[in-house]
């Protein structure tokens, strides 16, 4: 498995639309549309992305994603570790997928589609 560096964080929470505002208002930071996704999304310089959901929204509270250049040879990777790896999801941009780290929190593994710097 190749990380090539954090991609996204996110949160979800009940005070979804005061959080958007903050994040668009008071940081500045763009806001981003992107289809097949179910929350605020602002873009940072980096290229990285944070998320606001509705609670329940990302199944857990916080989440914490990793770029890496496979995603199949990554699940791969983390199965062969006897980690437990949610199904592949994808939206206009990404395919992902989540899984448990030993802490027992909610990550996950992010891989671009072609042609999305």
């Amino acid at each position: 498995m190749r990380i090539l560096g954090l991609v996204f964080a996110g949160t979800s929470t009940p005070d979804r639309s005061q959080m958007a505002d903050f994040l668009g208002d008071t940081l500045g930071l763009p806001r981003v549309e992107v289809g097949g996704v179910e929350a605020d999304l602002f873009e940072l310089p980096d290229g990285s992305t944070f998320a606001v959901a509705s609670p329940g929204g990302m199944g857990a509270p916080r989440s914490v994603g990793f770029l890496v250049d496979d995603l199949d040879a990554a699940a791969a990777d983390l199965r062969e570790a006897g980690v437990e790896v949610g199904p592949i999801g994808e939206n206009e941009r990404e395919r992902y997928l989540h899984f448990r780290a030993p802490d027992r929190e909610l990550y996950e593994l992010t891989e671009r589609k072609a042609g999305i710097a």
